[in-house]
């Protein structure tokens, strides 16, 4: 009688997703986790129509906003969404 092989224990913090991007030491703002996202996911594939959908409820989000920073984080970000668009085609 043959027995199955042990798998390896695979690694825990695979399949954690965009959680394990996101700082955790201190609370982070929304910029903040935006910004680590980001920065992480520069090289991975995503459909344009997802990218052209965050250019625009960014746009707003850059017209409704009173903070600051938070207006220059969105801004920047419609900024390199749409430099992934022309790139993909």
């Amino acid at each position: 009688m043959t027995t199955p092989a042990a798998q390896p224990p695979r690694d825990r913090a695979l399949g954690r997703g965009i959680s394990t991007l996101i700082p955790q030491a201190a609370p982070a703002t929304p910029a903040e986790q935006a910004a680590a996202v980001l920065t992480a996911m520069q090289t991975v594939p995503v459909r344009v129509g997802v990218l052209q959908a965050a250019v625009v409820l960014l746009e707003e989000r850059v017209r409704a906003t009173g903070d600051e920073a938070e207006r220059a984080a969105a801004a920047t970000t419609v900024a390199m969404l749409r430099t992934a668009i022309n790139r993909a085609g």
